[in-house]
C-alpha cells in the first residue's frame, strides 16, 4: 500500500543534521562552561548516543511526530495505520531499527535503509518497517514556508 506523500532521503538526512546541531550545540556550551573547554568529543562516546536516542524517542512523542529538525523540513514520522505514535512504534523504530540492529550489522543495516529510502516507492527503511512507520510530508504546510 502506498503511503501517503512519502518524506525523501534529502530531507530525511537534512532533518537529521539539523537536530544533531540542535542538540550537540548546547550540550557543548554547557560542558564548556562545567569543563572550562571547548569540545565535541563527546559525541563519540555512549553519552551522546542516549542523549540522541533520548531525544528521537520523545520528542516525536510529544510532538505528534516531529523532531525539530523534520519540523523545519515539513516532514514526521507517521504510524502505518494512521494513529498516533505509541512508545512501542518509536523504541521499535529508534532503540531496534536504528541502534541495536546496527551494532548487530556493522552498519550494514544503514547502508540498505539508504538504498531503500531511495528506491522504494514508499521510501521506508528499515527502521521504519520495524516501527510500524514512515516519514511523510505534512500536508498542513504544503505551499506554505514555516521560515
Amino acid at each position: 500500500m502506498m503511503r501517503k506523500n512519502p518524506g525523501g532521503f534529502g530531507e530525511r538526512v537534512i532533518a537529521n543534521f539539523l537536530d544533531f546541531f540542535i542538540i550537540v550545540l548546547p550540550f557543548t556550551l554547557v560542558l564548556y562552561f562545567i569543563r572550562g573547554e571547548y569540545s565535541y568529543d563527546w559525541t563519540s562516546g555512549i553519552t551522546w548516543q542516549v542523549i540522541d536516542l533520548l531525544y528521537l524517542t520523545a520528542v516525536p512523542l510529544m510532538w505528534r511526530g516531529y523532531s525539530i529538525g523534520k519540523y523545519m523540513l515539513k516532514i514526521k514520522v507517521k504510524r502505518i495505520d494512521e494513529q498516533n505514535l505509541t512508545l512501542k512504534n518509536m523504541l521499535l523504530r529508534e532503540v531496534v531499527g536504528k541502534v541495536l540492529l546496527v551494532y548487530i550489522t556493522f552498519g550494514i543495516s544503514n547502508i540498505v535503509s539508504v538504498f531503500m529510502v531511495i528506491f522504494r516507492e514508499d521510501k521506508r527503511a528499515i527502521h521504519d518497517l520495524i516501527g510500524g512507520t514512515y516519514v511523510s510530508y505534512d500536508e498542513r504546510f504544503k505551499g506554505k514556508s514555516i521560515f
